[in-house]
């Protein structure tokens, strides 16, 4: 068998015998004239009238010089190849000029991307015709006021300030808010980070309770921002594991992603009778692999399938490091896993929540990293270093005199394991 590692594949072999599942999506087929679909969405719209529509009521009382379009970043790959064309040609059919349209790139906390990155997710054509920035969580922000948790919402400046906001993503499982795209475009999309940090500062409690997401405070707050800046419209899609859009839902935020959860979860979230002594997992090859920081939801998924005590073999390339620099100074600084436990229950910050979420991991399980990282910044992470796969898996099978079970996650940023139970 074989699992994505960067852009390529690792091999190893298994005893059938050892294998309890793969743990693979409930696949549906790609649609067959994507960008048809988008277009349809467009003039069909979830909950509000067409997209052209509401264009021309807002016209009615002003000229729409600023019409912002907030756009994921490198990190999370979206099909834009489909989404952009027929939405800018909606926009040009209403009048809107090319230079009132600003790109805003959702990066939350991240770093920027390259621009030769921008062009490979963009494409040349929309990339020379269009304004693009990229959000900067630390400068140029607007105050528009408290959330009803008490957080102070701060936003981009050019999002804030939009005549027209629209924006777009991919809805797939996320570990601390349920399901990405929707209203995770504004928060923690193109907020400010302490915005940001107050509302993940929420995790702790939400990996513990595994609330519903309608109960999920972390999900309730990001539409609260959503609503308070005034989104209207967005446009996202289903994906399957090939990226493939399956499914377009477009209109209200709210009322359009819920449309498109019931779709993601009957293909990503996987019922289990029982845990596993041994989880195989890779993250799913680039750009879910791209470092430690965005390769950490497969490990996270993994632990649900794994009995405590076991064993958690995570394949993840990781070829630019830790990927985030609290995450890192955290890491350097615990002597044990509980030294991150204990930090972020005295005090939230972000990137620690990922030295968090690791150390709750690696608390009750053995981790074994196949990756680009060193021996010793893979033990700075509470994890052992494994050379290739099939020395990872020979080494759990002297671990377990050959007597385990194993569930394998080919896909683990996307697939969610859920006990019946």
């Amino acid at each position: 068998m074989e699992l994505k590692y960067g852009r390529s594949k690792l091999e190893f072999e298994l005893a059938a015998d050892r294998v309890k599942a793969v743990l693979t999506a409930a696949e549906k087929p790609g649609l067959d004239s994507p960008l048809d679909e988008v277009a349809s969405a467009l003039e069909n719209p979830i909950g509000t009238a067409s997209l052209a529509q509401l264009l021309a009521k807002k016209q009615q009382n002003k000229e729409l010089n600023k019409v912002v379009i907030v756009v994921n970043d490198v990190t999370r790959y979206t099909p834009y190849q489909y989404l952009l064309p027929p939405l800018l040609d909606k926009l040009a059919a209403a009048g809107i000029r090319k230079k009132a349209i600003t790109f805003v790139i959702a990066t939350g906390v991240h770093a920027a991307h390259s621009a030769a990155q921008n062009r490979e997710i963009f494409g040349n054509k929309i990339v020379d015709n269009y304004n693009f920035i990229f959000h900067n969580c630390e400068h140029d922000l607007i105050e528009l006021g408290s959330l009803s948790t008490g957080n102070i919402l701060k936003l981009n400046r050019q999002v804030a300030e939009a005549d027209f906001l629209i924006t777009t993503g991919v809805i797939l499982p996320h570990y601390m808010a349920g399901f990405s795209g929707g209203r995770k475009s504004i928060l923690p999309g193109v907020a400010g980070r302490q915005t940001i940090q107050n509302n993940h500062a929420m995790m702790a409690k939400v990996l513990d309770q595994q609330p519903a997401l309608s109960d999920n405070p972390i999900s309730q707050e990001m539409f609260e921002a959503a609503a308070l800046v005034g989104v209207d419209f967005i446009l996202n899609v289903v994906t399957n594991s090939k990226r493939e859009i399956v499914q377009v839902v477009a209109g209200d935020c709210q009322k359009a992603w819920q449309a498109g959860i019931a779709t993601s979860a009957e293909m990503y979230h996987l019922p289990l009778q029982e845990k596993a002594e041994v989880a195989i997992v890779s993250s799913g090859g680039f750009p879910r692999d791209i470092n430690i920081y965005q390769a950490q939801k497969a490990l996270d998924h993994a632990d649900q399938a794994v009995k405590s005590r076991g064993t958690i073999i995570w394949l993840a390339e990781c070829s630019e490091g830790y990927g985030e620099r609290t995450f890192k100074k955290w890491m350097d600084e615990a002597i044990k896993p509980v030294d991150n436990m204990t930090r972020i229950a005295n005090g939230f910050l972000l990137g620690g929540h990922k030295a968090f979420a690791i150390s709750k991991v690696a608390l009750k399980k053995e981790i074994i990293l196949i990756s680009q990282l060193s021996s010793s910044a893979t033990k700075n992470i509470f994890a052992r270093k494994a050379n290739s796969l099939q020395e990872a898996i020979n080494y759990v099978e002297q671990k377990y005199n050959s007597n385990y079970s194993a569930y394998i996650l080919p896909q683990g940023s996307l697939t969610v394991p859920v006990l019946d139970n």
